[in-house]
């Protein structure tokens, strides 16, 4: 078993998890800020939309670009089964997150960084 693909997995979903939390949050503090003094209906509904694509795309280029700079091949699982599973997570999660000042729960998301770190490990690659 290598280990050493376990901790570059763990820092990578870690960092992308951030990141896309990150990403998730301002935006959707934009998309609020928007709707402030207008009367529109659907004012910040846009901001709302592109934070949320943004985020359900960049997390598996995320997965994927933070492996491959740590050097490991082999990492289709995590990039599929992270990403959908971050899609799954955020969307679940989608209200929390839109409150000022809210988050996605801690539990969650170290549920989440566990799925993370135990697909990165997984190498097809590897024989015996």
């Amino acid at each position: 078993m290598r280990y050493v693909r376990f901790i570059k997995g763990a820092v990578t979903v870690i960092v992308a998890t951030a990141a896309c939390h990150t990403l998730m949050s301002t935006g959707f503090a934009a998309a609020r800020a928007s709707t402030s003094g207008s009367d529109d209906a659907f004012a910040g509904t846009f901001e709302f939309l592109l934070t949320t694509a943004a985020s359900w795309a960049l997390m598996p280029l995320l997965l994927w670009a933070g492996m491959r700079v740590m050097g490991e091949t082999g990492n289709v699982a995590l990039v599929i089964v992270g990403g959908l599973a971050w899609l799954g997570l955020s969307g679940y999660y989608i209200d929390d997150i839109d409150r000022a000042g809210g988050h996605i729960p801690a539990l969650a998301l170290t549920a989440y960084i566990l799925l993370g770190t135990g697909l990165a490990g997984f190498d097809p690659n590897r024989r015996g």
